[in-house]
């Protein structure tokens, strides 16, 4: 079974979403680029609509996210 994170979509730049922990400001890690439209298309959410939006993700043993869902 693999870990679930909370994370928070920043921004979208071209066709990419930035993702960071859902955590405090402070807290945070530099963000990371994800394909938008795939995180979008798991989340149930359009691509234009996922700037601020808190999901959850599962961490694969690369340490890549994957299975977006709304938070």
């Amino acid at each position: 079974m693999s870990e679930r994170v909370n994370v928070r979509v920043l921004l979208l730049v071209g066709a990419e979403a930035e993702i960071v922990a859902d955590v405090p400001m402070e807290e945070r890690d530099t963000p990371v680029r994800y394909p938008a439209d795939e995180i979008g298309a798991a989340a149930g959410v359009p691509v234009r609509e996922l700037p601020g939006k808190r999901l959850s993700a599962s961490v694969g043993p690369d340490d890549r996210l994957s299975g977006w869902r709304l938070a």
